[in-house]
């Protein structure tokens, strides 16, 4: 085939497509102008996974929710679909290769992850209403095959882990920047921060939480003698930009989870001894339950409400007597544990929590933002949303799940070869510190945004563990890979 027939072709080519999509606009069709961009994602599925796999990351920020009135569902445009079909590659792959790195399946964390997504199978099954929880699971499904199953293979490469972290931070970057310019047209009003997110975050809350996950990662990044000058100066750039979302975001619960961070920085770097901590913790406790009288009348005492005012909107978070955000989120928590006395083992099926515990709530603990219809958010916890779904192995297998991936984080940073991985794994433990504690308040594991930071961190971790670490290579040396 003569070079001047290729260019005859792809004239010819261009020409029909153009006449095609005139045609196709002129009656209202607008679908087909998104052909070349599906097919070049095609391209990409079968001759090069891992690029679609890092644009998905890339990418991600910038998604936003598409709901089909008709069919009743919600997907994450653009890039929720190439997610499924991503999913689907690996298991046809599994099925007809029939092999995995058993490193990765033998390693604690994906052992407990795996037992986390069976339970949550089950549970869908004898579930109170089993399309909602199968939905459910099947979007959970996608997220940690994708983002931790798949993409932790990738990880083997040491840059394809830094590249994870610079597109991930830089879309971030880019929203929140774009974000922060338009909560400034209205003068940085509290109320407005609340939804001037959208479409990009369902709220200010899954917004802060995302930005605060994130940036212990870059602080890190901006200290490590490992990067040059040009690299530190824009992590630490990025930081800067960071700090402001989450200022601007007035979410509480992420300011308290930075200080929590801050606080196990200096524990880990100390290196504080383990059962002074533990001791510590007792005795906070201990002190918490023989005064928790004088404490509650204390809290009562607390009248500040939220404000745009940001040492009083700090301090509005321990109102718990005349604060509607606190009091509601209590209402909320109340409800998931009598959801949960009613069916303590296999709960009300995941994802269900927001269709059936409007019975649950007493008219005591009715607040000015109280809804019956679920349309103000879910049990508003991370620990308290599955013991109400999938009872107590629900609730067991995540708060596991958390504590052995700080375990894995912080064993890497004790053990792991190189500077630069030690120092990045304080910092996704870090920011993983800051998830969990804000997961005592809300939960956004069900949201893209959340989740490809989420299991992509884990999946970080894990292979920081069992491929950059010299002494697992020897015990894992016969072991098939893919």
């Amino acid at each position: 085939m003569t070079d001047t027939f290729k260019i005859k072709i792809l004239y010819g080519a261009s020409f029909a497509f153009i006449a095609l999509n005139v045609l196709f606009i002129a009656n209202e069709i607008y679908w087909f102008m998104a052909l070349p961009l599906a097919l070049l994602v095609m391209l990409l599925f079968f001759f090069s996974l891992d690029k679609l796999l890092l644009a998905i990351v890339f990418i991600t920020p910038f998604t936003f929710k598409y709901r089909h009135e008709a069919m009743g569902f919600t997907v994450d445009i653009p890039t929720e679909p190439v997610i499924v079909a991503i999913m689907c590659l690996f298991f046809l792959k599994l099925f007809y290769e029939q092999r995995y790195d058993m490193r990765i399946i033998r390693h604690p964390v994906t052992v407990i992850l795996i037992i986390n997504l069976i339970w949550m199978f089950v549970t869908s099954v004898t579930s109170e209403i089993p399309v909602v929880s199968f939905k459910f699971f099947i979007s959970r499904l996608w997220f940690v095959v994708t983002f931790y199953f798949v993409l932790i293979q990738l990880f083997k490469q040491p840059e394809k882990i830094r590249l994870f972290l610079w597109l991930f931070g830089t879309a971030l970057v880019m929203i929140i920047i774009y974000i922060t310019i338009q909560h400034g047209g209205y003068g940085f009003e509290r109320q407005v921060g609340t939804w001037v997110v959208r479409p990009f975050f369902n709220d200010h809350t899954n917004y802060s939480a995302v930005i605060a996950l994130v940036a212990p990662v870059f602080i890190i990044k901006a200290f490590l003698k490992d990067y040059n000058v040009l690299s530190k100066r824009i992590a630490l750039l990025f930081f800067a930009v960071f700090v402001m979302g989450i200022i601007f975001s007035y979410s509480r619960a992420s300011w308290l989870s930075l200080f929590v961070a801050f606080g196990a920085f200096w524990i880990l770097v100390l290196k504080i001894d383990y059962k002074l901590i533990f001791a510590g913790l007792i005795l906070i406790v201990g002190t918490a339950y023989l005064f928790q009288d004088d404490i509650i009348m204390q809290l009562e005492r607390n009248r500040q409400e939220s404000s745009g005012d940001f040492r009083e909107h700090a301090q509005s978070v321990t109102n718990i007597t005349s604060d509607a955000s606190n009091l509601e989120r209590i209402n909320r928590w109340r409800a998931a544990i009598r959801m949960f006395e009613e069916r303590p083992i296999l709960g009300w099926g995941p994802g269900t929590y927001q269709l059936v515990y409007a019975p649950f709530q007493l008219s005591e603990d009715h607040t000015i933002i109280t809804t019956n219809f679920g349309d103000l958010g879910n049990a508003h916890s991370e620990y308290l949303g599955p013991l109400s779904e999938s009872g107590i192995p629900g609730m067991l297998t995540f708060i596991l799940l958390a504590v052995w991936v700080l375990i894995t984080g912080v064993q890497n940073f004790k053990r792991a070869p190189t500077r630069e991985f030690r120092w990045l794994s304080l910092g996704l433990t870090l920011g993983f510190i800051t998830y969990f504690t804000h997961g005592l308040l809300n939960n956004f594991l069900d949201t893209d945004k959340a989740s490809v930071p989420f299991w992509g961190f884990m999946a970080i971790l894990v292979a920081i563990d069992i491929y950059h670490t010299p002494r697992r290579e020897k015990k894992s040396k016969d072991l098939p890979e893919s």
